[in-house]
């Protein structure tokens, strides 16, 4: 099943290029099971081939990432916590998404603030889960923004960082 996702992932930036990367990674920030993990290093590999230019490649990856967080945001500030605590127990098995995952995001953001936003996007099968709780604790949009595109910055440089040592080897 990886393989087979894998396989499609890359097809996908293959035909689209930094449209794919962009659109993947706002996917895979918005509850879509797209691993950010093979699409980032994949972008870096191509980067090694002179097919992406590094700088951008992050900046769209990055870019994607936040505008996909913004929709996780937005449930968590326009529903109510109930309400998506009882859609994840009844479809978060489709997104990969389980309620100890989302009960320790809302813990770890109740317990560290709004910067846990930064640390959280540094931190894999958590980093697209934490914008849920920004919303629903209303926390400041232009923060979260700020906060989640840092995160991603660096989380999508070492990704692609990674594809690209990797080379032919990836």
């Amino acid at each position: 099943m990886l393989e087979q996702l894998t396989g499609l992932l890359i097809h996908f930036i293959q035909s689209t290029g930094y449209l794919g990367v962009f659109a993947l990674m706002t996917l895979g920030s918005a509850f879509v099971p797209v691993p950010s993990e093979i699409t980032l290093t994949f972008a870096g590999f191509l980067t090694s081939k002179g097919v992406f230019f590094f700088p951008f490649v992050v900046a769209i990856a990055a870019l994607g990432d936040v505008i996909g967080s913004l929709l996780g945001y937005g449930i968590g500030y326009f529903l109510e916590e109930e309400l998506i605590v009882n859609l994840v127990k009844k479809h978060g098995k489709y997104l990969l998404l389980s309620e100890h995952d989302y009960h320790k995001a809302s813990s770890w953001f109740n317990k560290y603030g709004n910067k846990i936003v930064f640390v959280a996007k540094l931190i894999p099968g958590v980093r697209f889960i934490i914008s849920v709780p920004a919303g629903i604790l209303e926390m400041n949009v232009g923060k979260f923004i700020l906060y989640s595109f840092l995160g991603s910055l660096i989380w999508c440089s070492v990704m692609v960082y990674v594809g690209l040592y990797l080379g032919n080897r990836w």
